[in-house]
């Protein structure tokens, strides 16, 4: 049969529910992480981009203003250029002024002067030779014809801009310069020679070595023709820095001059070089140049290594943290639900137990519910014990798993109730005869029921309760009272199931227990509860000598009613404390009125109730008659709290009472009420002493009871004595006292006490 899962049944699902909470919990906090992360490294990298920026932007102003200083000198000697036209000098003039230009203008390392126009042309030119400055006669073809051509074409059309060139190989010097020349004109405007200024590779390669952003970083200029002059240039890893030289050649870089010029300022490029990311900046100077920085990107994302370490290292010391928290969590949800699981699990099945179904039932909708209780288990647990009683619970609900199974109820749920009982909730709407044939075919099925105990086969009986939700009436019993009420009417009736009807059941029940408690209490409070007194004779002298206290309630027109009508009605509210300290009342003015020994009946709930208790003690006391008084247990009850009942027994006997065990050999728990309890009298049970004529087990029987009373010293009465020859037999056994039709009757009086037939078997003295 299919079990609906509940709640404590689903637990791997919590578990894994509570565990996908906490990876959520850590995928949420890494998140966060990642996002707090990523925005201080963007900011960080912004701060760190904005830094190279303001390096390159600095870098860059400072070849700019060696540019301006360069054109500046050439100004300069091209002012002195026109002075010496105007004057016809000469090359020792001429001479002069390139040597001073040299020495005051230490960022050149070359100057040169073309006067064409004078009366002897003048072309000279001046470098540097360690500290000295040498002047020569620049060679014939010192420059192309067509390059000179064009850009004194390019002044003579009124442009005024310098004009730089690429850098070039200079024989004079064996060096490779880079060039700025400037137009000497005349008074009027006319272009009559050039003056320039040599900027020698060398001291270009020291400036742009010394630019420095991270420790791989690289510097470079690429003019016009992309000739690159680097900081690679002086590596240390020659084979690599020609590598990443060709590499950013191959850029062709030179062909952006016109547009970075024009106002698009520095670009970045995030590119490849070398097999290695490099963020790439760059932009021109006013040489027409493209000057650039490349940054390796590495080096750039390891400013942020330190944040990225301090980060992991509070993440994971935080996740560890919250990992051993969320251990802690999960281990004590985890006990708690096996916590949870025991308290709605019976563990001797593994069943779900009452409150189980109680919540079950508190969200159902259609159904019926029936309880099953095994007849006579008290008995299999008193005779055979309680790992007996357990078998028989495994036994029985395993089959009526099983039947549930075979008999298609795959959605009904089996459940172990407190004892001996067991529920099956059976959901949906069915019709009555469908009902009856489902519980009729599962009590046909259990009626053959066996169970193996040590070799022996145990027959097991039971009876069964079935209520319907479609049933209960609005505001009545609940489903559960209902089923209880049909299993108590089953097991009343002997008839192996009973179906709810509230319509004769609950209303009938109803009437009849709040009529009997409403005439109860008047008759308490009327004082018409009586004790009628039955003899009990010694059998060896045949003389009575004692009697028994019994309730009877007489109505307003003199009819008296037995306790079988009203006791179980007392029982079940509290006029059973007042019938019972009435009834002692009673047999107290009975024994102060006659010499005789009077027993009353108690049963285990009287004695362990305070209430009760305390007062019937009090009232004996005061009465001092407590040697003349039996205090007679009832066994058929059972006894559940000995402790309570031996300090009971203590008190009272201290008084004087004696204590008897009633209907002894009713249970089977007789003999454990002996050696536990400091007992003084035996009342054999009736349905023993009855048969005692007829029945040679009954006889076997009680001759073992009496054998064992006497060992331990206690006094037996037989109950039930109806006739002569049960009363011969019960003499001849050797039992101290008889009770019973054949000795008398119970009557309002104790003297007149009135035996079958109108004859008295022994007087009463």
């Amino acid at each position: 049969m299919r079990r609906r899962r509940v709640l404590l049944g689903r637990r791997p699902t919590i578990m894994l529910l509570l565990a996908l909470l906490v990876l959520l919990f850590f995928g949420g906090m890494w998140l966060l992480s990642s996002l707090n992360l990523r925005h201080a490294e963007g900011a960080l990298t912004e701060l760190r981009e904005r830094q190279i920026v303001e390096t390159f932007n600095a870098n860059l102003d400072r070849i700019d203003a060696h540019h301006r200083r360069m054109e500046q000198n050439g100004w300069g000697l091209s002012r002195a250029a026109v002075l010496l036209t105007e004057m016809e000098a000469g090359e020792a003039d001429v001479s002069g002024i390139l040597r001073q230009t040299l020495e005051e203008f230490t960022d050149a390392s070359g100057a040169t002067l073309w006067l064409p126009r004078l009366s002897r042309p003048i072309a000279m030119f001046a470098h540097r030779d360690g500290t000295q400055v040498v002047v020569e006669p620049l060679e014939r073809g010192w420059m192309q014809p067509e390059a000179l051509q064009s850009r004194l074409d390019t002044w003579r059309e009124g442009s005024p801009q310098p004009h730089w060139t690429g850098a070039y190989f200079k024989p004079n010097i064996n060096d490779a310069v880079v060039s700025v020349s400037v137009p000497v004109r005349d008074g009027v405007g006319r272009v009559v020679g050039m003056a320039g200024s040599d900027w020698v590779a060398d001291d270009i390669i020291s400036m742009v070595s010394g630019i420095k952003v991270t420790p791989n970083t690289f510097a470079f200029l690429v003019d016009k023709d992309n000739r690159n002059l680097s900081s690679l240039a002086v590596a240390e890893d020659l084979q690599r820095a020609q590598r990443l030289i060709d590499e950013v050649s191959a850029l062709e870089l030179h062909r952006e001059v016109d547009a970075l010029s024009a106002g698009e300022g520095m670009k970045r490029l995030d590119i490849t070089l070398a097999g290695q990311r490099w963020s790439l900046y760059h932009d021109a100077t006013r040489a027409g140049m493209v000057f650039g920085i490349a940054v390796p990107q590495a080096e750039i994302d390891a400013v942020l290594a330190p944040m990225r370490g301090v980060n992991f290292r509070l993440l994971a010391g935080i996740g560890l943290v919250l990992l051993l928290l969320a251990g802690v969590i999960l281990f004590l949800v985890a006990g708690l639900l096996r916590q949870l699981r025991t308290l709605y699990t019976d563990p001797l099945t593994g069943l779900p137990n009452r409150a189980r179904l109680l919540t079950d039932l508190e969200g159902a909708r259609e159904g019926s519910l029936m309880l099953v209780n095994v007849d006579g288990f008290k008995q299999i647990n008193d005779l055979f014990g309680h790992q007996c009683g357990d078998r028989v619970i495994q036994r029985l609900a395993a089959s009526l798993q099983a039947l549930l199974e075979a008999h298609g109820c795959h959605h009904g749920q089996l459940y172990r109730m407190p004892g001996d009982e067991h529920a099956v909730w059976l959901p949906g709407t069915m019709t009555d005869s469908s009902l009856r044939s489902t519980v009729e075919a599962l009590h046909q099925a259990l009626s053959g029921l066996r169970v193996d105990w040590r070799g022996q086969e145990l027959p097991v009986q039971l009876s069964l309760g079935v209520a319907s939700t479609w049933r209960l009436e609005a505001g009545q019993d609940t489903l559960l009272s209902s089923a209880s009420i049909a299993l108590k009417q089953a097991r009343v009736e002997s008839r192996p199931y009973v179906f709810y009807d509230p319509a004769v059941q609950v209303r009938r029940n109803y009437e009849r227990n709040l009529a009997w408690a409403n005439r109860l209490g008047e008759a308490l409070d009327e004082s018409r509860i009586v004790s009628y007194f039955q003899p009990i004779m010694d059998t060896v002298s045949g003389r009575v000598e004692k009697f028994e206290c019994l309730v009877r309630m007489v109505e307003r027109d003199g009819e008296v009613i037995g306790p079988g009508a009203f006791l179980e009605v007392a029982r079940r509210s509290r006029l059973y404390h007042r019938l019972t300290l009435t009834m002692v009342d009673r047999c107290l003015v009975a024994v102060d009125e006659t010499p005789h020994e009077f027993s009353l009946n108690l049963s285990s709930e009287d004695i362990v109730d305070p209430e009760i208790s305390e007062a019937l003690l009090a009232r004996v006391a005061d009465s001092g008659a407590g040697d003349r008084l039996i205090f007679e247990i009832l066994e058929s009850e059972g006894v559940d709290n000995y402790a309570a009942v031996s300090a009971f027994i203590v008190r009272a006997k201290a008084l004087g009472v004696r204590i008897a065990i009633d209907d002894f050999g009713s249970g089977y728990s007789s003999f454990e009420h002996l050696l536990r309890l400091d007992v003084d009298l035996l009342k054999i049970d009736g349905s023993l002493v009855r048969q005692l004529d007829t029945d040679s087990d009954a006889e076997t029987l009680i001759r073992g009871i009496v054998s064992f009373a006497r060992e331990m010293g206690i006094v037996t009465v037989a109950e039930f004595v109806h006739n002569v020859a049960v009363l011969e037999r019960v003499q001849a056994l050797g039992v101290d006292f008889a009770q019973g039709a054949c000795i008398g009757m119970p009557g309002p009086h104790p003297e007149f006490a009135t035996p079958i037939g109108g004859v008295r078997a022994n007087p009463v003295n």
